[in-house]
C-alpha cells in the first residue's frame, strides 16, 4: 500500500501520523509511506535579492525541521519512510504527487469546523479533495484513533460511490486492523409518517399503509447493501448492517456515528472538480458538518 502524509509542522499534520505509526497490522506488511511538505514559493523581489541558492537553503532547512521529527515518529513504529519537499501551493502539490505515485490513499489532519457557515475542513483540504480522486482520509482535530482493530462505519446510498468504499476497504483491510469491524448504514425515507392534507375539509390521509412501507424500506435497504457486503464478508471482515430512517439521510448517518462512537466513517462522493463548486456531494458535506469522525473520502473520476 502506498501512503501519502502532507506534513505542515501542525499539530494537526501530527496526528496524521501518529496514525499511521499506529497501524501495527499495516506496518507488519510494510508499506510504501512518502512524507510531504510543501514549501511556499517567495516572491520574484526576494527571489532576486536573496539569490537561488539561499533561498533553495532556506526552504530546505525549514523542511527538514518539519519532516525529520514526523520520520522518527515511523521509524520508531517500525516503518521506513521517504520524506520529500515540492514549492508551491499545497493543495496542488499535494494532489499532483499523489497522481505521479500512484498512492493509494492520503492520511492528512485537518482543523475543520461544523457548520455550514463555516469551512468543513481546511483550505489545503478542500483543495486537495478539488484536486485529485485518490481516497483521502481526513483526521478531523488533532486526536486520532490510536487501537489497530477499528471500527468503521460506510454510508451508502444504493450508488456506485459507496459499492468504491466497500471495495477500498476490502482490498486495503490491512490499514483497520487484524479484527475490523464495518458497519453499513443507509437511510430510507420516512414513508409511513407522510401524509396528503384531506379534500374539502376531510381529514389527512396516510401515503403508503404500514406494510407498504415496510416493503419498500426493506427492498431498498437490501438493495444498498448487498454488494458492498459480498465484497466485504469476501475480505474475511465481520459486517454489520443498520437500517436508519429519515428524511435527512446526512443528520441520520452523523447521528448514529457519534452514538455509536465509530472509529471512522467511509464515505463514496461523486464531488466536483474545481475550487467553486462543491467538493463533496450534499449527503458527505451535511455529515462533514454535523459530526468529528475521521473520514475516508472515496472520490470516482
Amino acid at each position: 500500500m502506498r501512503i501519502l502524509i502532507p506534513v505542515d509542522g501542525s499539530s494537526f499534520s501530527k496526528s496524521a501520523v501518529n496514525f499511521v505509526a499506529s497501524r501495527t497490522t499495516l506496518i507488519q506488511h510494510q508499506p510504501d509511506v512518502e512524507l510531504l511538505n510543501v514549501q511556499y514559493p517567495v516572491s520574484a523581489r526576494v527571489g532576486r535579492a536573496a539569490g537561488k541558492d539561499l533561498v533553495e537553503s532556506y526552504q530546505l532547512s525549514e523542511s527538514n525541521k518539519i519532516l525529520k521529527p514526523c520520520m522518527a515518529t515511523l521509524k520508531r513504529a517500525g516503518l521506513i519512510a521517504r520524506a520529500k519537499y515540492v514549492v508551491g501551493s499545497p493543495g496542488s502539490a499535494v494532489g499532483r504527487i499523489a497522481a505521479e505515485d500512484a498512492a493509494d490513499l492520503i492520511v492528512m489532519g485537518s482543523h475543520g469546523h461544523t457548520g455550514f457557515r463555516s469551512v468543513l475542513f481546511g483550505s489545503v483540504t478542500q483543495a486537495v479533495l478539488a484536486s485529485c480522486n485518490t481516497p483521502l482520509l481526513v483526521l478531523r482535530g488533532d486526536v486520532a484513533p490510536k487501537k489497530d482493530s477499528l471500527r468503521i462505519g460506510i454510508a451508502l446510498d444504493g450508488s456506485k460511490y459507496g459499492v468504491a468504499a466497500a471495495r477500498f476497504i476490502a482490498k486495503q483491510r490491512d490499514l483497520f486492523g487484524v479484527a475490523p469491524v464495518v458497519t453499513l448504514m443507509h437511510v430510507v425515507p420516512d414513508l409511513l409518517n407522510l401524509v396528503v392534507p384531506g379534500y374539502f375539509g376531510g381529514k389527512p390521509r396516510r401515503v403508503r399503509e404500514p406494510e407498504q412501507v415496510e416493503a419498500m424500506q426493506r427492498a431498498a435497504f437490501e438493495q444498498a447493501v448487498a454488494i458492498p457486503k459480498k465484497l466485504l464478508e469476501a475480505a474475511g471482515l465481520q459486517v454489520n448492517e443498520v437500517r436508519l430512517t429519515g428524511n435527512n439521510p446526512g443528520d441520520e448517518i452523523a447521528a448514529y456515528v457519534k452514538k455509536s462512537k465509530l472509529d471512522i466513517l467511509a464515505l463514496g462522493s461523486h464531488g466536483r472538480g474545481a475550487l467553486r463548486s462543491v467538493t463533496l456531494g450534499s449527503v458527505s458535506t451535511r455529515v462533514a458538518a454535523k459530526c468529528q469522525a475521521p473520514l475516508l473520502l472515496i472520490r470516482l473520476a
